[in-house]
């Protein structure tokens, strides 16, 4: 099964991956990492790889495994 890590530390809570993910398993977290930002969280929902999140992520926080 596929799925993504995002590097929570890098991340700075843009929301464009959560936007953008056609299956919705990535939502904003509710704690704030070391830069003081809401860093988007992988859910560990049905993931297809479809890579939209890590090709839209600025900072390149995102990881996604076949």
């Amino acid at each position: 099964m596929p799925m993504i890590t995002i590097s929570e530390d890098r991340c700075k809570g843009c929301s464009l991956c959560v936007r953008v993910c056609p299956t919705h398993v990535i939502e904003m977290g509710k704690h704030l990492n070391a830069k003081g930002f809401y860093p988007a969280v992988y859910t560990g929902g049905k993931c297809t790889a479809c890579k939209a999140c890590g090709l839209i992520c600025p900072d390149i926080c995102i990881e996604i495994f076949k």
